[in-house]
């Protein structure tokens, strides 16, 4: 499981100028299973994708699709972690090992 941090690095009304392709190109990885939730940050300085991924060069290559990446208008930080305990209804969330 991945924790992406979105920070903006341009202001926002150049970064809305991707929105729509961007909320594209979430909404294929949704479909695909890989995105799982997402979201902006308070105050709007960024967003959070929380992924299932087969690993971090596999989700890595996914987040270069991203049009905020090809555009250049947000950096990515990854955060990779080992869920062990959700709230319910979530249990599917928690990896096997």
């Amino acid at each position: 499981m991945f924790v992406v941090s979105l920070t903006y690095k341009k202001p926002i009304a150049e970064v809305e100028l991707h929105l729509a392709a961007h909320i594209a190109y979430l909404e294929q990885y949704y479909a695909a299973g890989t995105f799982v939730a997402s979201g902006r940050k308070v105050p709007r300085t960024g967003g959070v994708i929380l992924a299932k991924a087969e690993s971090r060069a596999a989700l890595e290559a996914i987040l270069q699709q991203d049009p905020f990446c090809i555009a250049d208008v947000a950096e990515f930080e990854v955060i990779e972690f080992v869920p062990t305990k959700t709230a319910p209804g979530l249990e599917s969330l928690i990896e096997v090992i």
